[in-house]
């Protein structure tokens, strides 16, 4: 279902100049000099759109570094006023967006910590009453659409309206490739419920790494997204936090140079047509696809029968783990991805389980 939020498009954004917009700088403002260092050297690519630098660093475990707090505003404010780029930092607290805008800062964000907080955000929004500043609401840590709506709710009812969202990535507990699962369908629902919501993405926590940071960026692009957040540091191998995700800003220089922007539309009538061709091949492959789904839950609610009539739980720890293994082997030989299949059939087996459910309790009367 669309959201009847009416949120200004990026296009209205005084601070946008076309895509992809830019907020790039070091995850941490560490000291006066490592701060003016690393947006001067920024300034002089005159790609990034807004110089961003954490202030106050939200951090999992105590006695890490947590930001220097109010002083690196000021550094903010310099930042401005030398090199004309606007700036941005994270806020959690109500305390933190008063001392923000009382330095000038003109883009905020929330990050994922508190966005995952509804008394968080509340109070946020509370502190943005009747203010007119760009703020952006990372998705909360875990993958929960919902809590990321309400967030952006929040800040709307309290009368913003240039209101985006950064993509970051959700927190998992197994080990994956990237810092956090990109799990791209979420955003793209989320564009889907609120078409005109600016939306970015934060490939630096998402990959955690720099060597992933260039395919997820570009994935985002190819997915339409309407700019990126990426943290660049003077000399990242002396950060002070997220040492391994950030790049230099000619590292961030030729990342962008190498980004293949694409039209989301075309006029072009043989484009379309082929492209309606192949889209019509996919809504016959969508058709038998439920076909057989329709037929294996078919089967499973024969299996539940037989299971109730002989007293049999539902859930069968080897076989399912048969069909894990079995599934996945192939399903990579065919091309699809590991994560693709695992997700894929845990859906199954969870609707096959709801089918023999139904027919669990039913007794020899009864059918």
């Amino acid at each position: 279902m669309e959201s009847k939020l009416h949120i200004e498009p990026i296009q209205n954004w005084s601070i946008y100049k076309g895509r992809p917009l830019l907020i790039s700088g070091p995850c941490s403002a560490e000291t006066e000099e490592q701060t003016m260092d690393t947006a001067r050297q920024l300034a002089a690519l005159k790609k990034v759109d807004v110089f961003r630098a954490g202030i106050w660093k939200p951090r999992t475990r105590p006695n890490a570094f947590e930001g220097v707090g109010h002083e690196g505003l000021r550094w903010l404010k310099q930042v401005k006023e030398e090199t004309g780029m606007p700036t941005g930092t994270e806020v959690a607290t109500q305390k933190h967006v008063y001392e923000a805008l009382k330095f000038g800062v003109d883009v905020l964000w929330i990050g994922a910590r508190t966005s995952a907080n509804p008394f968080a955000m509340q109070e946020v929004a509370d502190a943005l009453k009747g203010v007119d500043v760009m703020v952006f609401v990372k998705n909360p840590v875990n993958p929960d659409l919902e809590l990321w709506i309400g967030a952006i709710e929040r800040l709307y009812a309290a009368g913003i309206k240039h209101i985006g969202a950064i993509h970051r990535g959700f927190s998992a507990y197994e080990k994956t490739t990237y810092r956090n699962q990109p799990k791209w369908q979420i955003p793209i629902e989320l564009r889907l419920r609120i078409p005109e919501l600016p939306l970015l993405c934060d490939p630096s926590h998402i990959g955690g790494a720099r060597a992933y940071l260039y395919e997820i960026a570009q994935e985002a692009m190819d997915l339409n997204y309407d700019g990126l957040m990426l943290e660049s540091h003077r000399d990242p191998s002396c950060a002070w936090s997220d040492a391994s995700q950030q790049v230099t800003p000619q590292a961030l220089l030729e990342l962008l140079n190498k980004l293949v922007l694409r039209q989301p539309v075309s006029q072009d009538s043989k484009f379309m047509e082929v492209l309606g061709a192949l889209r019509g091949q996919i809504d016959v492959f969508d058709e038998q696809l439920l076909d057989l789904l329709e037929q294996r839950m078919r089967v499973s609610e024969s299996i539940g029968a037989v299971k109730r009539d002989n007293n049999i739980t539902i859930l069968q720890n080897q076989r399912w783990e048969q069909i894990i293994q079995k599934v996945s082997e192939k399903g990579t030989k065919k091309g699809l991805s590991a994560e693709f299949i695992d997700q894929m059939f845990k859906a199954i087996h969870q609707e096959s389980i709801n089918h023999q459910m139904k027919v669990m309790n039913v007794t020899a009367a009864e059918h």
